[in-house]
């Protein structure tokens, strides 16, 4: 069999093509666009409360990170957060301001967590969360008790044609 007969040879292996992927299934390796910017997907938390599962992805472009939550309620809650530098102690209040807009506590729990990439080493762990909303529920501010430490997460709502999905791996 000469050289062209193997370059353009019928016999190849074809690879299955990636799984079709949805705000539920994205994994690590995974791109995801928004607002015309193709992130990377380099951690993903599973946040489990009794029988309740969300998910927050982990999204990379350059050195800018941001948060891509996704929860089926009544229906499906995307949101895109941005972690601050907000200081917040427990108790946590009834209400907080942050850059003009006050948030109302709304709910608050605790969750296992399964880690996947960059968020591995949380594998196992619990978090305390507080979630609070502004008036309009268009903005809302997220709470994490990771040990000692207070992370806090500003955010709002998407639609979920606002992102695109591409699979990276199978």
């Amino acid at each position: 069999m000469g050289l062209f007969s193997k370059l353009f040879s019928k016999n190849k292996k074809s690879e299955p093509a990636p799984k079709e992927r949805d705000v539920f299934t994205i994994k690590v390796g995974d791109i995801v666009t928004y607002d015309l910017v193709d992130y990377e997907v380099v951690g993903k938390i599973t946040y489990r409360s009794g029988n309740y599962e969300w998910y927050s992805y982990q999204l990379l472009e350059g050195k800018n990170t941001v948060w891509l939550a996704a929860e089926m309620d009544d229906e499906l809650e995307l949101g895109i957060y941005n972690k601050i530098n907000f200081p917040v102690s427990k108790p946590f209040p009834k209400e907080l301001s942050h850059e003009g807009k006050t948030y109302y506590f709304d709910e608050s729990g605790t969750a296992r967590i399964i880690g996947e990439g960059r968020s591995a080493n949380l594998q196992g762990s619990e978090v305390e969360y507080a979630e609070y909303v502004d008036e309009d529920e268009e903005g809302s501010i997220s709470l994490e008790v990771w040990g000692s430490e207070v992370e806090v997460s500003v955010g709002y709502p998407i639609e979920s044609y606002e992102i695109k999905i591409m699979a990276g791996s199978l």
